[in-house]
């Protein structure tokens, strides 16, 4: 996978993904990126683990990974700020 679709993927993760726990963390594009991309990582892995899958394009699958692990990711950072 390359760079710019790391980036679109990381795009659409995080947004999806703010949208699904609203009011948690406040940010501009960069944020969303790297909440995304970070995301997209962590439930990539996960899901490899699992057996479910790997995030290896823009493809629905991928997509469904990216976002789950950003919102693990966003639910991770909200416990962390609690404390």
């Amino acid at each position: 996978m390359g760079l710019f679709s790391w980036i679109i993927l990381g795009l659409l993760a995080g947004f999806l993904a703010r949208r699904l726990l609203p009011g948690i963390a406040s940010g501009g594009l960069l944020t969303t990126l790297v909440l995304g991309v970070v995301g997209a990582l962590v439930g990539g892995y996960l899901g490899t683990l699992i057996g479910f899958g790997e995030v290896a394009g823009l493809d629905p699958v991928s997509l469904l990974l990216a976002v789950f692990g950003a919102v693990l990711v966003l639910a991770g950072y909200k416990l962390i700020r609690r404390i």
